[in-house]
């Protein structure tokens, strides 16, 4: 039977028009880059819980498929729905730098902070072949009274060593390099094609002897899976051995769109934990308050142990030129009964998607 046009369904618009429309730009066996229009690259950021006023994703996906990744659901906007869709497509932004130094010209942004990579890495595999991150940076070299943060899990950041510098010289910069576990093993199997642990943290050590800020985001930190006294005080102390300036945290948090690729990966990996994750997140996204409280007291002692500032919620590092030398829930996860205050200090973890996505 004929269908007639009422039955037709709607002809894509918006983005997910534009993603019907991108250009395959190489195929590989897992993964297809693909080139995509970009109406902006300087987004504002719609929450005023963030610590910054504008986002910047060089990139829609990343490669790197860390199974907790909250950024699954920006694909969503685009038609696809495969959570595999996230880390199989990358879309690169045509024309990216010239937009952005438009937009520059254009946006009241200086002495605002502006946040690279919050739903994306930037310096994913694909930044080796097309490097629009590092075309971003030059144009950001230009500006002046910027505060930039970039938040990655690669090593590659290093490469960009030289445009950075240039940006500190009228701008403020820091570096958020995740590491969630030192245990390469476990780093594996969560974020299974992004840079080695000891990598990223080398990385680290290589920005500061630059004289660049660069600290660790230990998030998320994993119920029973990452959240051990020896892991988080591993860490902590890894970056104090790197010379990180500064070290955020936060714990997991798992949007229907994470779900669905976290819990396939519990049961094939943690199954012991498959039945008390997934009970726990049917009714909340997020952990319970006694959880964060505990996590944060745990997390807090390490900082303070090691010699970390104790940021307020959202507090922007001070640059380097200016520092000084429910019951059910309990059973789930449990907390300790005493309560500290809590602390949630990961710019880009649990905003809202619209304030993220672009």
């Amino acid at each position: 039977m004929r269908r007639t046009p009422a039955d037709r369904p709607p002809a894509p618009t918006g983005i997910e028009r534009m993603a019907c429309e991108a250009a395959v730009l190489l195929e590989k066996k897992h993964t297809d880059y693909l080139r995509i229009e970009a109406r902006s690259i300087l987004n504002r950021c719609a929450s005023d819980r963030m610590p910054f006023a504008w986002t910047i994703n060089p990139y829609r996906g990343c490669e790197f498929g860390c199974r907790y990744c909250y950024a699954r659901y920006t694909h969503e906007f685009m038609g696809l729905t495969r959570w595999e869709d996230f880390e199989e497509k990358i879309y690169m932004k045509r024309d990216a730098a010239r937009t952005l130094e438009r937009e520059l010209a254009s946006a009241r942004v200086r002495g605002q902070s502006i946040a690279l990579g919050t739903a994306t890495d930037p310096y994913q595999p694909a930044e080796r072949r097309f490097r629009v991150t590092r075309s971003l940076l030059a144009v950001l070299a230009q500006a002046q009274g910027l505060r930039l943060s970039i938040t990655t899990k690669s090593d590659l950041v290093a490469r960009d060593i030289d445009l950075l510098r240039r940006i500190t010289l009228r701008n403020s910069v820091h570096v958020n390099m995740t590491v969630t576990t030192l245990d390469r093993r476990l780093a594996r199997l969560l974020e299974f094609r992004a840079p080695t642990p000891d990598l990223r943290l080398t990385a680290v050590r290589t920005l500061r002897d630059a004289g660049l800020a660069a600290g660790v985001t230990l998030s998320p930190i994993l119920p029973e899976i990452t959240d051990t006294p020896e892991n988080l005080e591993a860490v902590v102390a890894a970056a104090r051995a790197h010379g990180a300036t500064h070290l955020f945290w936060n714990v997991l948090f798992l949007k229907p769109s994470a779900q669905a690729a976290f819990f396939p990966f519990l049961e094939q990996h943690f199954p012991h934990l498959a039945e008390r994750y997934a009970v726990r997140f049917s009714r909340s996204a997020f952990l319970s308050r006694p959880y964060k409280d505990r996590i944060a007291r745990l997390v807090n002692a390490l900082k303070q142990r090691y010699g970390f500032a104790d940021q307020a919620p959202f507090e922007m590092p001070v640059p380097v030129h200016e520092a000084t030398a429910d019951a059910e829930q309990l059973s789930l996860f449990p907390a300790d009964t005493c309560v500290a205050k809590p602390t949630w200090t990961l710019p880009c973890v649990g905003a809202p998607p619209q304030a993220l996505q672009r």
